[in-house]
């Protein structure tokens, strides 16, 4: 089997979801999820200054993280298990801020995101996973920032049902004391 490349935008704009180059034979497969000359010919200009992956186990959920300085641009992929993955645009002069979107991100479907500068990023982990990111700016700690997955303006719909509910959440010290989107639209003016 030949899987090319496909390259679906969004509607936030500059947001896409990825199928990559895959091939499978009796050994086993090749997967291939960056080619900068590929994502430049579909509109996508990203080159890789990071790569680091998360290993979490079910239940874990990890807040809508974002960086107020050094912005990272972000390919995110599944590489084993899944997990419910949302973006949202906090591009102040987008028609879609405040929007976000789902994705199921698994080691079979392969797919991945190209999350935008200017976008929150998180998920819920519903099978032990390995997740990969591959920035297009370096992680800079003091501007890291996030938003509580909970916050009541952004609405997002997490499947806690899939984890026998929600008092199964693992969740950081960190990630419980993130802001409220409000707070975010003030730090950001």
């Amino acid at each position: 089997m030949i899987q090319k490349f496909e390259f679906k935008e969004l509607e936030m704009k500059g947001a896409y979801e990825i199928t990559p180059f895959y091939v499978t034979d009796e050994r086993g497969g090749f997967v291939k999820d960056y080619n900068i000359d590929m994502f430049k010919a579909n509109g996508i200009e990203h080159e890789l200054k990071e790569v680091f992956y998360t290993i979490s186990k079910k239940c874990v959920i990890r807040a809508m993280h974002f960086q107020f300085v050094k912005q990272q641009a972000k390919l995110v992929r599944c590489i084993s298990g899944h997990v419910y993955d949302v973006i949202i645009d906090l591009r102040l002069d987008s028609p879609t801020f405040g929007k976000w979107q789902s994705f199921d991100l698994t080691g079979e479907n392969q797919k991945t995101l190209y999350i935008p500068q200017f976008f929150g990023h998180g998920y819920l982990v519903l099978e032990d996973s390995v997740v990969s990111y591959k920035c297009g700016e370096v992680f800079y700690s003091e501007g890291d920032a996030g938003i509580m997955y909970n916050d009541p303006d952004m609405a997002i719909e997490w499947p806690f049902e899939k984890i026998g509910g929600i008092d199964n959440l693992i969740i950081s010290e960190k990630d419980k004391n993130l802001m409220s989107l409000k707070e975010y639209l003030e730090k950001a003016k």
